[in-house]
């Protein structure tokens, strides 16, 4: 009963039921529909919903959801590929930063209005502080991300035992994954500000982590239980 109360909790309040909401979200996020291709298929359903609706459902709970899935994340390995590619906000190009270890798994994000040293140092902080130090850093031939590592060593922030390596070969990997994100935020059109970006990049990168098996779900109910079942064990946990 409290752990159903938990979830009750987080949708107090809303004119629709928790079901409706998270399957709009996840599903916004997973597959290439727009909002207005959401709000089609929940009308076949008997919901009656407006696209803007959905959106701020994604901003108000991917935080949410990635708080709670968090708890069960596995550990990724200390080899890092770290790659940039680049998302479209207010009409603008931004940079969107990515690192994932040697098998594949997704370390970190960072989105940026620019592309320079002071944003690859950011982001490297920020990846250390959510998943640890790495062993080796595999980059592209992008000067400013090879300086910002040298600084972060000499500032004391990254240790100088951490190797760094320069292979557009080993990058092929992140390079690839990123056309998962790139091809989901297609069919949104755009966005209109930096940090809505970053919330449906950080659900997007969310539900790609869940697709690579990053979390124990054992206590959930293994890899046999349905998405739905997970997502419902996870929120109510």
């Amino acid at each position: 009963m409290a752990s159903a109360g938990k979830a009750e909790a987080l949708f107090k309040g809303r004119q629709f039921d928790q079901e409706i909401i998270v399957v709009c979200v996840r599903w916004y996020l997973r597959y290439k529909l727009s909002t207005r291709d959401l709000v089609e298929m929940m009308a076949e359903r008997g919901a009656v919903l407006v696209h803007t609706t959905i959106l701020r459902w994604v901003q108000r709970y991917v935080p949410e959801f990635e708080k709670r899935w968090s708890r069960y994340a596995r550990p990724v390995g200390g080899s890092w590929r770290c790659d940039e590619t680049y998302i479209r906000v207010k009409g603008r190009w931004t940079y969107l930063y990515r690192a994932m270890d040697k098998v594949g798994r997704t370390v970190d994000f960072h989105l940026s209005e620019r592309r320079d040293v002071n944003a690859a140092k950011h982001f490297f902080r920020q990846a250390m502080k959510s998943v640890g130090t790495p062993r080796v850093i595999t980059l592209d031939a992008y000067a400013a991300s090879h300086r910002a590592v040298r600084e972060l060593k000499a500032e004391g922030r990254l240790p100088r035992r951490v190797r760094v390596r320069s292979s557009k070969y080993l990058n092929n990997m992140i390079e690839q994954d990123h056309r998962r994100i790139k091809q989901r935020t297609s069919p949104m059109l755009g966005f209109k500000r930096l940090d809505n970006a970053a919330v449906t990049i950080s659900g997007i990168e969310l539900v790609q982590k869940i697709q690579k098996h990053q979390f124990k779900t054992g206590k959930l109910g293994g890899r046999s239980a349905t998405m739905p079942e997970l997502w419902n064990a996870v929120l109510a946990a």
